[in-house]
């Protein structure tokens, strides 16, 4: 969880007040008000415009460890459009409301996975599109707080599986389309762990990833005569493949088989203010469906992204405080 950051004044930051500086625009009360320059105590620094004291309009902020916000903020907060980099590559763009990723953005991984869709208090929330870089395989379809969830179609070189998913895994009923020209059919079933020697009946099984039942075989309607333009030569030859379904029921088989026998592969995701988990996709010619596979890496980037918020809003506790004592010194 995304942690609310201390507006106080911590004690590791008093002996640094001395070195805050602001250059800029005031207003007749004093405030900083207007285009302004501030080189906070903790290393950071922030260009851009001031209502009234705080962080207003449009705006640069730099943090020390290499990351950097630029876009619209309101009251010392990331509120509207705005892009952020983080340290290790990775980039998102689009909206923010209350220093959230909330509304409509893109996220650019640093493997080079995009994410472009919704987003919901700082998760994918909403219809989004996820694209693999290595394999090129997408996800198209719901998001729930981060997680794969809701209708959807996972979309391979030369198949894509049509169904819903749930917390990150399919489930239910659902086919397989495949280019030779036929669909499987199916439903992922939800199997239980066995229990060993010694066990008590009692205690509950452990869940394991869903397995594909498949159920028939049937070929795809690709052209309905209408009595004026026949099938194109691609068509046709597809129509002649779908009726041999029986013949390709083997290797349709086997292909779901052998997606189900591979290992699944862990990517890595932002590592500056807040870390964004990229999702476990189960696919047939790379990934395999599974659980996800970071919520460490969540917690890991909510740290932080925790110690950049902090970062942002200590320098600027420590700033005004310089200033007050300007003005009693005065």
């Amino acid at each position: 969880m995304h942690r609310q950051a201390s507006c106080g004044n911590p004690v590791g930051f008093q002996s640094l007040e001395l070195n805050a500086e602001y250059d800029g625009e005031r207003n007749s009360e004093g405030e900083r008000h207007g285009r302004g320059k501030a080189y906070l105590p903790n290393g950071d620094t922030y260009d851009g415009e001031y209502k009234h004291g705080f962080r207003s309009g449009q705006g640069t902020y730099r943090f020390r460890n290499g990351a950097c916000y630029t876009g619209e903020y309101l009251q010392n907060k990331k509120h509207g459009q705005g892009i952020f980099f983080y340290p290790d590559g990775s980039k998102y763009e689009g909206d923010w409301v209350n220093d959230q990723r909330h509304g409509y953005g893109e996220y650019m991984y640093a493997n080079g996975d995009v994410y472009t869709g919704e987003w919901f208090n700082h998760n994918r929330h909403g219809q989004g599109t996820y694209v693999y870089k290595d394999t090129g395989s997408k996800y198209v379809g719901g998001w729930v707080n981060g997680n794969q969830e809701g209708e959807a179609e996972l979309i391979h070189l030369n198949h894509r599986f049509k169904g819903k998913f749930l917390n990150g895994n399919p489930v239910g009923h659902g086919k397989y389309v495949f280019d030779i020209g036929c669909e499987q059919h199916g439903e992922y079933v939800q199997s239980e762990q066995g229990k060993g020697e010694g066990e008590e009946e009692e205690e509950p099984s452990l869940l394991v990833a869903p397995k594909w039942k498949a159920s028939e075989i049937t070929k795809l309607t690709l052209w309905t005569p209408h009595g004026e333009n026949p099938p194109s030569p691609r068509e046709a030859s597809l129509v002649a493949a779908a009726a041999a379904a029986e013949a390709v029921e083997e290797r349709a088989v086997a292909a779901v088989t052998e997606e189900e026998k591979m290992p699944s592969t862990a990517v890595t995701d932002e590592s500056a203010e807040g870390r964004d988990d990229e999702p476990s996709l189960h696919e047939v010619s790379s990934e395999v469906f599974s659980p996800a596979r970071d919520a460490g890496e969540e917690d890991e980037g909510s740290r932080e992204d925790e110690e950049n918020k902090d970062q942002e809003d200590q320098g600027t506790a420590n700033l005004e405080d310089k200033e007050d004592e300007s003005k009693e010194a005065e």
